[in-house]
């Protein structure tokens, strides 16, 4: 029996209308409030790319000396950045590459990332019809939704491409094992490549080319032809993508180790971490449902056909999660590769533990308005998070008003230091600087280094003003450096002006209306 012959045919319909409403909303959801923050209060890691794209477009050294990242999320935007010089300086928005500074860059920057995010919805759809058509639209339509995916796409970072190039590989490996051709097994590991070139993580997905093959006996020439054209496509697609990991071999290997030194092994808590995330990106409908799609494919695995398909897409997640779950910094976005996979198995448990019923003396109106009911309880709770995500980056936030106010109000030319990175003053009209805490230095070493404002924020001194018990000394050292300084205004957060708690204050010289 060949891969396909299980499918329903009635479920192999294409469904092209009901797919473009599906990306429409996974573009409405990602698009929505992109220039949010820019330029003052934008993504805490989006310098660390869109700062190096510039200085390359400025200079013409196309080293990143910067290897937290491989290279081509850099490279991508540096050519992004380039394109919309050229467009300002036809419209007479600059004159010279000096004129122009990063935070100009940003909302076209983020329009790649939120472009990327909806083409990866897109590929999960094609990842699903290896399945049939609902569950292609199931998944594809979860996929559009999912808070996470959709947060992370208004912003200049490396998940939501990563997330790409490993549903890409996803795909092609699909069509490799359907095709049992070594040249396709090369496309695969070229995606792998590329995913790897965008995040080194990526290239656990080598691992998706590389089951395929061993899993397809009959592969033409063979299996291990195959399996030779997964990994060198996979590597020279890599050394396209980052060229200076070789070119600056160095650099590289200091950059690697020193950020695999600070993400060792967890303080026990990692699986529980991860395991949150996933509830809060996935709602508990849907990730029940990916529980039981889970199950569903190690069984299908092992009997049954289409066992390549359905060991391709719970492999993969699964080890990326211990992956993920055995580092000591586990961020939301950083469980995003997994979430092309999970649609699809919570399509699986969906859609298959529906189609079960059928051997049951169950009407057809019942088991339409079952796989409705299920549908709607996995999609609408993250579709509701997606839209309140949305809402709450568009509003005008404690950040917004805080820079409006120090513009303004703030002498030019004034010393100014922030706490976090959340807030910064791109322009020049003031120096300033962001450090970890205020409470660092006192009041006297702020006074003495010319220094004529403060900006404190609550995501810094909010835990020690709740719980002065617990840390009586960080609660001292703020206690006394605000009590020193002279509150200038304070920011609080309401419903409509989200954020963090900000406080101004003036320290020694400062001039202040």
């Amino acid at each position: 029996m060949i891969e396909r012959e299980w499918r329903e045919a009635s479920d192999m319909r294409r469904s092209t209308v009901t797919l473009a409403v599906i990306l429409a909303i996974a573009a409405v959801l990602r698009f929505w409030g992109l220039g949010s923050g820019i330029p003052h209060s934008v993504g805490v890691d989006e310098p660390e790319i869109m700062d190096r794209a510039v200085r390359m477009m400025k200079t013409g050294d196309f080293n990143p000396r910067f290897f937290d990242y491989p290279g081509l999320y850099i490279y991508l935007q540096l050519v992004v950045a380039s394109l919309q010089f050229l467009a300002g300086a036809t419209a007479g928005t600059w004159r010279s590459l000096t004129d122009a500074v990063p935070t100009d860059f940003y909302l076209w920057g983020r329009a790649v990332t939120a472009t990327i995010g909806t083409a990866t919805v897109l590929l999960v759809y094609l990842a699903g019809m290896r399945w049939g058509t609902r569950y292609a639209l199931f998944a594809a339509t979860l996929m559009a939704v999912l808070p996470h995916h959709v947060r992370e796409s208004h912003y200049i970072l490396t998940d939501v491409p990563v997330t790409f190039f490993i549903a890409l590989a996803f795909v092609l490996t699909l069509r490799a094992s359907e095709g049992q051709r070594a040249p396709a097994y090369a496309w695969a590991g070229a995606a792998v490549g590329l995913a790897a070139g965008t995040s080194y993580a990526g290239g656990l997905a080598l691992v998706l080319p590389l089951l395929a093959v061993w899993m397809s006996p009959g592969l033409k020439p063979s299996r291990l032809v195959a399996a030779m054209a997964a990994v060198g496509a996979s590597a020279a697609a890599f050394l396209v993508a980052a060229p200076y990991t070789v070119l600056d071999l160095p650099a590289f290997l200091e950059g690697y180790a020193n950020r695999a030194a600070g993400s060792g092994q967890p303080a026990g808590s990692g699986w529980s971490i991860a395991m949150t995330h996933l509830r809060i990106g996935l709602q508990w409908p849907a990730l029940l449902a990916v529980s039981g799609g889970v199950v569903l494919a190690i069984v299908r695995a092992f009997k049954g056909s289409g066992r390549v398909r359905w060991t391709l897409a719970v492999v993969f997640p699964l080890l990326y999660f211990v992956f993920v779950a055995n580092q000591s910094l586990i961020p939301g976005r950083s469980l995003l590769p997994l979430t092309p996979f999970l649609c699809v198995l919570a399509a699986a448990a969906v859609v298959s533990g529906v189609s079960l019923l059928r051997r049951y003396q169950i009407p057809r109106r019942a088991r339409t308005a079952l796989i409705a009911g299920l549908t709607i309880a996995a999609l609408l709770p993250p579709a509701i998070v997606s839209i309140g995500v949305n809402r709450t980056i568009s509003k005008v936030g404690t950040l917004d008003l805080a820079y409006r106010w120090i513009r303004e109000h703030l002498p030019a030319g004034s010393t100014i230091v922030i706490e976090s990175r959340a807030l910064r003053l791109p322009d020049d009209s003031h120096r300033s600087s962001n450090v970890v805490q205020l409470r660092e230095q006192d009041y006297e070493h702020y006074r003495s280094h010319g220094v004529d404002f403060i900006v404190a924020s609550s995501q810094c001194y909010g835990p020690y003003f709740r719980n002065p018990q617990q840390h009586p000394n960080e609660y001292a050292e703020y206690k006394r450096l605000f009590d020193q300084s002279e509150e200038l205004i304070r920011f609080v957060p309401t419903a409509e002006h989200p954020g963090p708690e900000l406080r101004v204050f003036k320290v020694g010289g400062g001039q202040f209306p």
